[in-house]
């Protein structure tokens, strides 16, 4: 059976890559809108983009009014912005939430109606070229199909999707990463990790998938702590910041499975940064899915030097599990109680968040079966 693998039109990898911004937006057009946070803004980065463009003759604008995940207003009010100053591409800088508004201005430039109307279809007749430049090592939506945008009527957490949304070259520059603060670069790296183990137990896995899935996974078992405690922080980044790239590419191909679709409500409802809510789901959600794929968690753990070829695919499925729970506590990741969620209010939630995350349809990529009930006794499980 014939399977697609789409990356960026363009990588380009290194310490100092963005400064060549420049000459990769010749041809892209007159005006870019930069979309981008202010923190990314006071700390300089901005301004080497938009002194690349000054050499290049290139105007410019910039949407920096948001904080925290997109939602569709921040949307609605970006593609205002990208509009009425006659912008025609975009440059996005920073974590996941700049690159995805940016994607999702283009989507909406492109289409009529509001962006809800897109979810569970295939986003097309994008026409504005993307430069997606992470400054986290994490999210991989430098290299993915997707945009995650909260609708702030419904509540809803929403997973848009199209070939199209795939930014037209996407710069990974690690020296970006090196102010990245603790709790940051847990959130971030444990959101690479969980793509990357998605990635390699999805039901739509392949080999390249898998490649790249294994060499993130590995990337991130060892760095992830070191560039957390800053211990060998330039190497440690370096390497997070490819492996952030890998998990992207790899999940982008096979998708993501039941931690993202249970963690996407979460996020939505009590607010929970969403590499936090997918490390706090990573050892319930995991346990479930390790039962239909030991020979694949047996695989993850024996590429960490967790298991050996001696050991049992069941032994060695097990000994992931414990690696997936050290790794979180080396993060120091919080549980929902010691989030400050609680608990009745999140109970009274979870019939919604069951449901809203089978309509996203990552959960069915588990191998594992599931329905709508087995999540919510997994959202119980979480609490206790």
């Amino acid at each position: 059976m014939a399977k697609e693998f789409i990356v960026p039109g363009k990588i380009v990898t290194g310490k100092g890559s963005i400064k060549e911004v420049g000459s990769y937006v010749e041809g892209f057009g007159k005006k870019a809108l930069i979309v981008c946070d202010q923190i990314t803004e006071k700390l300089g980065k901005v301004k080497i983009i938009t002194d690349a463009l000054n050499k290049k003759g290139i105007s410019f604008a910039i949407y920096d009014d948001f904080l925290g995940e997109p939602t569709n207003v921040m949307i609605e009010d970006a593609l205002s912005i990208y509009r009425n100053e006659a912008c025609d591409f975009l440059v996005g800088i920073g974590g996941g939430s700049a690159l995805d508004i940016m994607k999702a201005v283009a989507a909406m430039d492109a289409n009529t109606g509001k962006i809800s109307d897109y979810m569970g279809k295939e986003i097309s007749g994008i026409k504005a070229k993307m430069v997606a430049i992470p400054t986290t090592a994490g999210t991989g939506s430098e290299a993915t199909q997707f945009t995650i945008i909260s609708d702030v009527d419904t509540g809803v957490k929403m997973l848009l999707k199209g070939a199209q949304l795939m930014p037209d070259v996407a710069i990974i520059d690690p020296e970006l990463t090196m102010t990245l603060p603790p709790k940051m670069t847990a959130s971030t790296g444990l959101d690479a990790l969980t793509h990357a183990v998605e990635a390699y137990t999805s039901r739509k896995a392949q080999a390249l998938t898998d490649t790249l899935a294994i060499s993130a996974i590995k990337r991130i078992f060892h760095y992830l702590p070191l560039a957390y405690h800053d211990n060998g922080s330039d190497v440690a980044r370096t390497q997070m910041s490819i492996a952030a790239l890998e998990a992207g590419i790899a999940f982008n191909n096979s998708s993501v499975t039941l931690v993202h679709g249970m963690s996407r409500p979460i996020g939505a409802l009590f607010h929970v940064p969403h590499g936090i809510s997918n490390a706090m789901l990573l050892s319930v959600c995991l346990e479930y899915a390790k039962e239909g794929a030991k020979d694949r968690f047996a695989d993850m753990a024996r590429a960490i030097g967790a298991a050996s070829d001696e050991d049992s695919d069941e032994q060695a499925a097990d000994n992931f599990m414990v690696e997936i729970k050290k790794i979180c506590n080396v993060c120091h990741i919080p549980t929902l109680e010691g989030y400050g969620i609680n608990r009745d209010e999140f109970y009274a939630q979870i019939d919604k968040m069951a449901e809203d995350a089978m309509i996203s349809g990552s959960p069915s990529n588990t191998v594992r079966e599931l329905d709508v009930e087995v999540l919510k006794d997994l959202y119980r499980k979480l609490y206790k």
